[in-house]
């Protein structure tokens, strides 16, 4: 998925990422971005390296996962028809969380400090 293909508003205005489930729930976390003028972006969050009961994402993409995250980027793919964001591992904490989210801005052109992160606990 290539982040110019997102809305232009995701790069330009400020936006909260908001989780609509903990972040202990699973290996893939959904959630959601919301600009100031009301428009919404699915953003989901994916720790590509879960494998039970089934990996989470295959071994290709999973490389490239990897391959974003050790040069300061994140890998966007679509799962399930929603925009989501890899990183490598297996869980999420809140620290990861908002890593991701941050790549994400940087992807999509945004300053970090035109990103909220809302978590759920």
């Amino acid at each position: 998925m290539d982040p110019f293909d997102l809305p232009e508003w995701l790069g330009t205005e400020p936006v909260t990422w908001a989780a609509t489930m903990s972040l202990a729930d699973g290996p893939r976390v959904t959630g959601q971005l919301t600009g100031v003028s009301g428009q919404v972006q699915s953003l989901d969050l994916l720790a590509c390296d879960a494998a039970y009961p089934q990996p989470v994402l295959g071994e290709d993409e999973r490389r490239q996962a990897h391959r974003a995250w050790q040069f300061g980027e994140v890998l966007l793919v679509a799962c399930d028809g929603r925009t989501t964001a890899a990183m490598p591992g297996s869980s999420f904490d809140a620290n990861s969380a908002c890593q991701v989210v941050s790549r994400f801005a940087k992807a999509v052109g945004a300053p970090a400090d035109n990103v909220i992160v809302a978590l759920t606990l």
